[in-house]
């Protein structure tokens, strides 16, 4: 199924990238399909698809997580953006480490990330279950110490 969904995946960015919608260009799509089927055939010969490198298992709840994570990210820019425009605003950076919830690097490395896309906040240091953040304010640290982001990544584990 992995590889299925792999080969769909890789037809469809060709497709994007080539610009060749139609059936006037029958061989130029018949070597598209021929060079994804040929990538596809390489990954399972040196094995290198796996739940890790190929996460559609994330697919149905990463559905539900971008949308929030999205949210999040414009709340933190307005935040920052009003920051910048009135000098009164404090701005305190601080360290603080944070406990990540999730049982698997790649959730973990997700949380991560999340923290690094959110404006205001910067992940460290990824090390074992504690993630090391430098956030701009009290506001951005206490943001990511509640809790919420990380039950939200943990939840695409289930």
């Amino acid at each position: 199924m992995r590889y299925i969904l792999m080969s769909f995946a890789l037809f469809g960015i060709w497709l994007l990238w080539s610009g060749h919608y139609t059936l006037d260009h029958m061989l130029v799509l018949a070597m598209g399909v021929l060079s994804c089927a040929f990538v596809v055939y390489l990954s399972h010969r040196l094995a290198i698809v796996d739940e890790e490198g190929h996460p559609i298992h994330l697919a149905g709840r990463l559905v539900l997580y971008i949308p929030w994570l999205l949210w999040a990210i414009v709340k933190a820019n307005i935040d920052i953006a009003k920051r910048i425009l009135n000098p009164q605003m404090p701005i305190d950076p601080l360290v603080v480490r944070v406990k990540a919830t999730q049982k698997t690097d790649l959730c973990r490395v997700i949380f991560a990330n999340s923290i690094t896309l959110t404006p205001g906040t910067v992940s460290l240091d990824l090390d074992g279950e504690d993630i090391v953040v430098h956030a701009l304010t009290r506001e951005a640290a206490d943001d990511v110490q509640s809790g919420d982001m990380n039950r939200r990544v943990t939840a695409l584990e289930r």
